[in-house]
């Protein structure tokens, strides 16, 4: 193998194992979804209990994320991934095992925080080690992995219900501790690096950085108000569950076979050619959901809007890659924070969202997404003159 080889095949190595691990996780965040039911009726908890019990891996996620991307600053990526393992593989133990509410709610906590840990290692690692101008081909393969995931985990969950749980998740288990043997393929550890209020406003002073971010919280609003408005308003047209989940399941086999090729046109043709796209399909699909009357053309809507605002997260992510490394930035203070700000965006749009369109209609919720991805776009190819000029 000659020189020039040598560092490309290490990044696939990397890469690959940067899949593996954010495979994982996102199949335990999405394998809860079939088993609802099951653990409604065997651990009593009703349908507030099923909620929290929901609720609880990203909570886990939002409580750890900055503190994920303090200990890889000050750590390092092989130690914070046996810290994500570890929470993993106990957790999800304990998940498989048990039936008591207060427990599973606890274990599916431990489980979002071990997630923030591999979210963490995953993106802020290839923004270390990929060369500049790569990023968001390699950052691209990594979310069509966990977009994979999600695809994966809901027939995991099925298997748990017919198979039974305690054996299926003793089995993710131990996939999550065999993944801490390849920790060799992490870079080891640099200068130890202490976070500080100072850093928190270095990303505010970069324009490129604090884009990207906003891009992160955009996709995440989008993805939250898509995952209660669209199953509403489809079931409202009439579409069965089946059909509202096969337009998810469309959308995600679309963008896990399409973020590779975006990454690449993100590197090619710069962030803000692949930025419009997804926007500008946000906007359209946003403006007319809440007035087509078709189910078919709802469906379709539905599954666009998915695609539209989960590849977004991947010029974002480059985003915010490029402009960090390029200022020597604190790399897990950074993705600890995109962490936290795509999974607040998601969260609080789903929240928020029902209850907005309750008082009100569908169209307000949409039309104020649609807003801001107005704004967004406007500010994008403003940019894009700047640069080219």
């Amino acid at each position: 193998m000659t020189d020039a080889e040598e560092p490309a095949a290490n990044v696939g190595r990397l890469t690959a194992l940067v899949c593996v691990l954010v495979l994982v996780d996102t199949i335990f965040y999405t394998a809860l979804t079939p088993l609802v039911p099951h653990y409604a009726h065997t651990s009593g908890l009703g349908k507030g209990g099923v909620g929290v019990l929901v609720a609880g891996y990203p909570a886990g996620t939002l409580v750890a994320s900055i503190p994920a991307g303090v200990l890889y600053d000050r750590f390092g990526a092989r130690r914070l991934l046996l810290v994500a393992m570890a929470l993993m593989s106990v957790s999800t133990l304990t998940f498989g095992w048990s039936h008591t509410a207060v427990v599973l709610v606890l274990a599916r906590f431990v489980q979002g925080i071990g997630g923030a840990c591999a979210w963490t290692v995953g993106p802020a690692t290839l923004a270390a080690v990929v060369p500049a101008g790569q990023r968001g081909r390699y950052l691209g393969i990594a979310f069509s992995a966990a977009v994979a995931g999600a695809i994966v985990g809901p027939a995991f969950g099925d298997l748990a219900a017919h198979l039974g749980t305690g054996p299926v998740f003793s089995a993710a288990a131990v996939l999550a501790v065999v993944i801490t043997g390849f920790q060799r393929l992490l870079p080891p550890a640099g200068v130890p690096q202490a976070p500080s209020l100072r850093a928190f406003v270095d990303l505010a002073r970069h324009a490129d950085i604090a884009r990207g971010m906003w891009l992160t919280l955009l996709a995440g609003v989008g993805l939250g108000m898509l995952s209660v408005l669209g199953p509403l308003r489809l079931n409202h047209l009439g579409a069965s569950a089946g059909l509202i989940a096969a337009a998810f399941i469309v959308s995600g086999l679309l963008e896990a076979g399409l973020s590779p090729l975006i990454g690449r046109l993100s590197d090619h043709h710069g962030s803000s050619y692949t930025v419009t796209q997804s926007l500008v399909l946000g906007i359209v699909t946003f403006a007319l959901l809440p007035l087509v009357s078709p189910r078919g053309a709802a469906l379709v809507l539905v599954a666009l809007g998915s695609l539209a605002f989960g590849t977004l997260f991947i010029p974002a992510a480059a985003l915010i890659s490029d402009g960090s490394t390029e200022r020597g930035l604190q790399l897990g203070l950074v993705f600890g924070l995109t962490n936290l700000l795509w999974a607040t965006g998601q969260g609080v749009a789903a929240a928020v969202s029902g209850y907005v369109a309750n008082a009100t209609s569908d169209s307000v919720p949409f039309f104020a997404a649609v807003a801001l991805c107005v704004v967004s776009l406007v500010s994008t190819r403003r940019d894009a003159r700047r640069a080219v000029t």
